[in-house]
């Protein structure tokens, strides 16, 4: 009899040490489990600023080399890790990361005065000396424009976009992505809101 009684206490003792260690298991696993960093949250946990666009360039102001930052903000209730290490528990006003977005790179060439060059003073070679191409240039003004055929040749290269300023940079466009592109509405579209006169 008190041999069954000590396999009975061995045996509750033994289920109290496994259910004891499945809990204590469970609770360091779940406390070690570490945060994400903020920049790494799915989309519809964070939303997005909109950038502020350049009314002369229609690109966003902090443009640099094709992408520009945007302030993101994680939705309320969200944890995630700063970009210095520290935790933090947003509620939806805090800017928790910035993300990249590309832009068009612009450095002050217009589109509608090279098409107008090129079209009215296109034989003297103004467009090209406007784009930066000062050879080409000279070398259309001796030629009159080649006899007009590099005139017309130019006239319709600028206008398609396929001959952009000298330094690889693109043309100010008066409306934001008024490319010769089919133009889409994505999640990385945004819109200037235009004033009334």
């Amino acid at each position: 009899m008190a041999s069954s009684w000590r396999r009975l206490l061995c045996l509750r003792s033994g289920i109290w040490s496994l259910l004891f260690y499945c809990v204590y298991s469970h609770l360091k696993l779940v406390l070690s489990e570490e945060v994400d960093t903020c920049d790494n949250l799915s989309l519809g946990q964070y939303r997005c600023n909109n950038p502020k666009i350049d009314d002369a360039t229609q690109e966003p102001e902090n443009c640099r080399d094709t992408t520009a930052w945007v302030e993101c903000l994680p939705a309320p209730n969200i944890s995630c890790r700063l970009s210095n290490g520290t935790e933090f528990r947003f509620s939806g006003e805090e800017v928790g990361f910035n993300k990249t977005i590309p832009c068009r790179n612009v450095s002050g060439y217009s589109y509608k005065v090279a098409v107008a060059l090129s079209l009215f003073l296109g034989w003297l070679g103004a467009d090209r000396f406007y784009l930066g191409y000062p050879a080409l240039g000279t070398l259309e003004f001796c030629t009159v424009g080649f006899c007009g055929i590099g005139t017309l040749i130019d006239f319709i290269l600028i206008a398609m976009q396929i001959v952009g300023p000298a330094d690889g940079s693109s043309y100010i466009v008066d409306y934001y992505g008024a490319r010769l592109t089919r133009l889409s509405i994505t999640n990385q579209t945004y819109r200037k809101p235009h004033l009334a006169l």
